[in-house]
């Protein structure tokens, strides 16, 4: 099992089983000021039983439920705004014999003060028992106020996954005034994996030659990736295209992960905007947003733009209609031009969770010998020059060291990932 605040996650029914979900449930519920919470599910084929879990895990501490059934991600969050707190079962986008939990209060993820309480045993006060009941969200209404109509009926087609974007997706981009086709539906006869940065999505890539615009959602609809013309952009230009949508809007000040590519960052100081940089996870993004009363921001590896006025997370619904609503205008083309002028390369190392933070040690011990410039916000972030860095870093969801990779030369950015590879390996085996 995985805790941290991008989620609880595991195997279900090896290292993630009900009893866990009951007590997380349970603990969760002191936290919870309204005694009200918006439960949904992704797709997966285990949702509905833990589902059940939690609502009675919650209910048996006096709090009434309001169930959205099968929806993304991004809508939780919206609805938990109103209701004081939410509950997701997911594991975003993890392999699907995985599930976990991931929870809100007043429409933001938990952060560690609040997943530390979540985790250790609490007194709750079962006196009373909350009532369950089903709702729909506005989420499609509101999303397409912020978006408004777009012109020309562009053809788009969308790549749902199997996952819970299958009818929001589609709802959405309709009614601001595009002509969509859905495919992969169903999450058991999918053609693609749960993960759209990482899958090659052949299907939609070969389809998208034959429209204007492709989307690819992850099983819980919080990551993004376009497909432009028969070519998968990277998970770097969702936010790209987010950001130049939202600098359209008048946005000034942004918040970008470590990890997100440099060419956002020049591309938003191009523009008069200011940037600040934040650990990797939804959550930090979030509080550093708060923190600088910033307008938007995101995470680029993973797809996922960030536009707080709406959503407190990466919300790949949202995103994909601001997207179209730029598709037509200079920005557009702009803010690509310059993001492909630079190659990011993203690896994971399987590492123990035990050695992880040795390893991390070791490497600093090593990499200041050699480099000038070293950061230490999250794992270690080495800028080699103004336009090539890398980032290695323990992952918030896997047993894993991720190691991030960006220059505006391939080149370079393969020969520094590929050092910076066998120097985690080594230092890997050295502390073993």
């Amino acid at each position: 099992m995985k805790i941290s605040i991008s989620g609880i996650r595991g195997i279900f029914g090896k290292d993630l089983m009900l009893n866990d979900v009951l007590k997380f449930s349970n603990n969760f519920s002191v936290l919870i000021k309204s005694k009200k919470c918006v439960v949904g599910t992704d797709t997966r084929l285990s949702r509905n039983i833990i589902a059940e879990t939690v609502k009675a895990g919650l209910m048996q501490c006096g709090v009434d439920i309001y169930n959205l059934g099968v929806v993304p991600t991004p809508v939780v969050f919206r609805e938990s705004r109103k209701y004081g707190a939410g509950i997701v079962v997911t594991a975003s986008h993890n392999p699907t014999e995985w599930n976990g939990l991931k929870m809100l209060i007043d429409g933001k993820g938990i952060n560690q003060e609040q997943l530390d309480l979540i985790t250790n045993e609490q007194v709750t006060n079962k006196s009373k028992i909350g009532l369950e009941n089903n709702i729909n969200s506005a989420y499609v209404d509101e999303a397409a106020q912020i978006i408004g109509k777009v012109s020309d009926n562009p053809k788009v087609i969308v790549d749902v996954g199997g996952g819970s974007a299958k009818n929001i997706a589609s709802s959405l981009l309709q009614k601001i005034g595009c002509d969509v086709i859905t495919i992969n539906n169903d999450l058991e006869k999918s053609s693609r994996g749960p993960d759209p940065t990482s899958d090659p999505l052949d299907e939609l890539v070969s389809k998208s030659k034959d429209v204007d615009i492709g989307f690819a959602f992850d099983l819980d609809a919080d990551r993004l990736v376009v497909v432009k013309n028969g070519k998968k952009l990277s998970s770097d230009s969702t936010l790209g295209l987010g950001v130049a949508k939202a600098l359209e809007l008048g946005c000034k000040n942004f918040v970008l992960s470590l990890d997100t590519s440099i060419s956002i960052e020049k591309y938003i100081k191009k523009k008069g905007g200011t940037v600040f940089r934040s650990k990797v996870g939804e959550v930090n993004v979030i509080e550093k947003i708060v923190e600088t009363q910033s307008c938007a921001g995101g995470e680029g590896s993973s797809g996922g733009f960030i536009f707080p006025d709406f959503n407190f997370c990466r919300d790949g619904i949202l995103t994909s209609g601001l997207i179209v609503s730029l598709m037509r205008k200079d920005e557009f083309s702009d803010v690509l031009n310059l993001m492909e002028k630079y190659h990011q390369i993203r690896e994971k190392i399987e590492v123990g969770l035990e050695y992880q933070e040795k390893v991390l040690k070791n490497l600093f011990d090593i990499l200041k010998e050699k480099y000038r410039n070293l950061q230490t916000l999250d794992g270690i972030k080495v800028i080699v020059d103004e336009d090539s860095w890398f980032l290695i870093r323990k992952s918030n969801t896997e047993n894993i060291i991720r190691i991030s990779t960006e220059s505006n030369s391939l080149e370079d950015a393969r020969n520094i990932h590929l050092q910076t590879k066998e120097l985690v390996k080594q230092s890997y085996e050295q502390i073993k």
